[in-house]
């Protein structure tokens, strides 16, 4: 009985969001989502996770703890020339590797030994960016005898993740990275619809999707603030209920029939910045997606959102510095960091990011 009224609030909330502008239908939506046929699929709505710790993971693991204290550095370099929209897939590929199975690098697995597709092949993560960067750091790793074998691709992501964000936000968001993680030895493309927050869905499910990952509701207002930047396809939201001057200017966009190749930024007025315009852009109602519109339907999340989007004036800026929302944001990556992650009896150190290593040949 539970199952059927989850899909019944899925449902409903896609057709919520069908518009005739557009003409978003259920099959689009999932095509979109890597299926052929319209099969309704529940989301599992679980209980609360309770609050993720990693006592094995540290600030400084690869400086204090390993043969390779340059790690940190020889990703940073990697990330640095990266286009803004490389660097916003970066932060997409760590939010989207630690909601499935964890922060253990599942995502970039190409291939697994049990033959089924994996994470990168299922319909959310298709439009995915940044692998090369990652295999980039990992190659430059690699070639340094001291740091073979040395680094997981899952700390990797992390510190990409955090490199992007200082980037594209102009410095204001600076936080420690603890690592120590282990690379998972499964992926699975059909987890990926499974565990993932929709764009189309309501705060109810949007929460408990969360919840159900260790994260409180403040926790996804504040890493909700990522569609800050970053690209969506036209085929990912309806502008039924978008602001009329923007909703105008994405139909002209992606046409009628929706060109599903189109996209649009996320955010029209700051798309390379990761900033709390997001914030106001909520507000005003500028927001591509059902999941964020949304977050004004709760008197303690509208709450939260009007306090990200409020400007520090200069001198508000010279004695607490930046908005808070920059300072919550690195928090809340800490804690999405702490996901579900493995251990040397769970994982391993891949050599290459996209492939399981081998178990050793027994003599």
């Amino acid at each position: 009985m539970a199952n059927k009224l989850v899909a019944l609030a899925v449902l409903a909330s896609l057709l919520g969001g069908v518009s005739c502008e557009l003409s978003l239908s259920l099959s689009i939506i999932y095509k979109l989502y890597g299926y052929t046929t319209p099969i309704l699929r529940p989301y599992p709505i679980r209980p609360p996770s309770p609050a993720p710790s990693a006592p094995q993971l540290l600030v400084g693991y690869y400086a204090k703890n390993t043969t390779c204290p340059k790690a940190e550095e020889i990703v940073r370099n990697a990330v640095k020339n990266a286009s803004p929209g490389i660097l916003a897939g970066l932060i997409r590929l760590f939010f989207h590797d630690c909601f499935v199975r964890g922060c253990d690098a599942s995502v970039l697995l190409e291939l697994t030994n049990d033959g089924i597709p994996t994470e990168m092949r299922g319909g959310p993560n298709l439009s995915l960016r940044g692998f090369e960067v990652i295999k980039a750091a990992k190659e430059a790793l690699e070639a340094l005898k001291e740091c073979q074998g040395v680094v997981s691709c899952a700390d990797i992501l992390a510190f990409a993740a955090r490199d992007a964000s200082y980037i594209l936000s102009g410095g204001y968001i600076n936080y420690d990275v603890k690592a120590g993680r282990y690379d998972g030895f499964k992926s699975n493309a059909s987890e990926t619809f499974e565990e993932l927050p929709p764009p189309f869905g309501d705060l109810s499910l949007t929460t408990s999707m969360f919840a159900a990952k260790g994260l409180d509701e403040k926790d996804m207002v504040i890493l909700s603030g990522a569609h800050s930047i970053g690209q969506s396809g036209c085929s990912s939201f309806s502008t039924a209920s978008i602001e009329p001057v923007l909703g105008k200017k994405l139909n002209e966009t992606c046409g009628m029939p929706v060109n599903a190749a189109t996209t649009v930024p996320m955010d029209y007025k700051t798309k390379d910045t990761l900033d709390i315009q997001y914030y106001k852009n909520v507000i005003s109602n500028d927001v591509l997606f059902k999941s964020d519109a949304s977050l004004t339907t709760s008197t303690q999340t509208k709450s939260l959102v009007e306090t990200y989007a409020r400007e520090h004036s200069s001198l508000e800026r010279l004695f607490l510095g930046p908005e808070p929302w920059y300072r919550d944001f690195g928090k809340a990556m800490v804690k999405m960091g702490d996901i579900e992650v493995k251990t040397s009896k769970e994982g391993q150190i891949r050599e290459k990011c996209a492939f399981i290593k081998p178990p050793p040949t027994p003599y």
